[in-house]
């Protein structure tokens, strides 16, 4: 059992109350975390994911409970998000992966702009299909340690999805992307730190049903300003670290 178990617990349930309430947080906070207790990257990525399977399949379940998904933007995700996790999952385990993290915080910095730009400026949703947006976020997602939800919420955000569903959308994909990065980094690293992934678990499994509630709650264009703001923050942040 590791020393920091009670901390890791808080950081789950903090975490998964951002990720929940705004559709993104959990991976990138939990990874944060985990790599500043010096986790390698491949072994950050499968405990993250590991506790995001209980985490997000809770989530899953509260955001239709709460009816926040669109039926139609959920199985445009679902298949491809799969497939792109499984492929950066396999890259993680033999890719250094500061060759594409500057790339990952680009992307969100550019995306955050995007938001932003539609909830102050009013401009024009983005028009970049949900097929290739599960690919892209479930790859980076793999390889981030985190970040589908980052990914996922605010291009649907961008594009015109209102800030609840695509909330809840996000967060009902994630169950699926994170079960098949996790089934696949278990087989190419082996076993993880289930002390670790366990702690996480129980955090962010306790604040799920909670966040859900919060999205069903939330004003349209306070949920996405919220979330321009704190993607852009992350990627600001995330971005000058690689550069540094």
């Amino acid at each position: 059992m590791t020393p920091e178990f009670g901390w890791l617990v808080a950081v789950g349930f903090a975490a998964q109350l951002v990720n929940g309430s705004v559709g993104m947080g959990y991976g990138l906070v939990t990874s944060a975390c985990l790599a500043a207790l010096g986790f390698p990257p491949a072994l950050t990525s499968a405990a993250v994911h590991g506790a995001l399977v209980a985490t997000t399949g809770v989530s899953s379940a509260s955001q239709a409970w709460f009816r926040n998904l669109d039926r139609k933007v959920f199985f445009s995700l679902l298949v491809p998000g799969v497939i792109g996790g499984v492929v950066g999952a396999s890259l993680l385990a033999h890719v250094p992966t500061r060759i594409i993290q500057p790339f990952v915080w680009g992307y969100l910095l550019i995306t955050s702009l995007f938001v932003l730009g539609r909830v102050i400026l009013r401009r024009k949703p983005l028009a970049l299909h949900s097929r290739v947006l599960g690919a892209v976020a479930g790859f980076l997602d793999a390889i981030g340690g985190g970040g589908w939800g980052t990914i996922t919420t605010s291009t649907l955000i961008a594009r015109g999805l209102p800030p609840r569903f695509a909330i809840g959308t996000a967060n009902a994909v994630e169950f699926f992307v994170t079960l098949a990065i996790s089934v696949t980094l278990w087989f190419q690293i082996g076993p993880v730190r289930y002390d670790v992934v366990l702690a996480l678990l129980i955090g962010g499994a306790a604040a799920a049903p909670l966040s859900a509630w919060l999205t069903s709650h939330t004003p349209a264009r306070a949920a996405a300003t919220a979330v321009g703001l704190l993607v852009f923050l992350l990627g600001a942040a995330g971005l000058f670290a690689t550069l540094t």
